[in-house]
């Protein structure tokens, strides 16, 4: 098997194809309510930077969670997110997932997830500061947070197969 560890800059056609994603509504009926508000924030792009960042991340205390760092121009990025997508209707109720858009407009952020949305929202990290404090050197980056809100493990650069996300998001968010 070949693993590509490339991140953005290196060349891809990328995966986000603005075709088929799940139901969310479907999927995520019954959610807790602290997860059942970040559904209800999906696709849209979060102010604040670090600090809004941050205290969600405190607000979500008791819940495991799954933070994707991306950008619209990231073609591994656009790779992974149909993974994200399905995962996070699948695990949803379970787990709270957050994107953080880095280094990014806010109107080709916008424009990526009116094709591709996904059941959680993003902060936009335009300064760099949420990013540069989880260690951020390309994308894409997945941090898992546990259940009280610690940093438990940052994957650096895009997941291979969607097998290789469902097995971290397992071990380190419900493991």
């Amino acid at each position: 098997m070949v693993l590509a560890t490339g991140g953005c800059g290196a060349s891809g056609s990328g995966g986000g194809q603005g075709g088929k994603h799940p139901d969310y509504a479907k999927a995520l009926a019954g959610s807790p309510p602290a997860l059942a508000a970040l559904h209800a924030q999906a696709d849209k792009l979060l102010p604040g930077g670090a600090d809004a960042y941050e205290k969600r991340i405190a607000a979500l205390k008791g819940h495991p969670v799954v933070v994707n760092v991306w950008a619209s121009w990231c073609g591994p990025c656009r790779y992974e997110f149909p993974s994200l997508q399905r995962l996070s209707a699948r695990y949803g109720k379970q787990v709270a997932f957050l994107g953080v858009n880095y280094e990014d407009s806010e109107s080709n952020a916008g424009e990526f997830l009116a094709e591709d949305p996904i059941s959680y929202p993003s902060y936009s990290d335009p300064d760099k500061k949420i990013g540069g404090a989880l260690g951020v050197s390309g994308l894409p980056d997945t941090a898992f947070y546990d259940r009280e809100g610690k940093l438990v493990f940052f994957k650096q650069g895009v997941y291979a197969s969607e097998a290789d996300l469902r097995a971290d998001i397992q071990h380190y968010a419900l493991g």
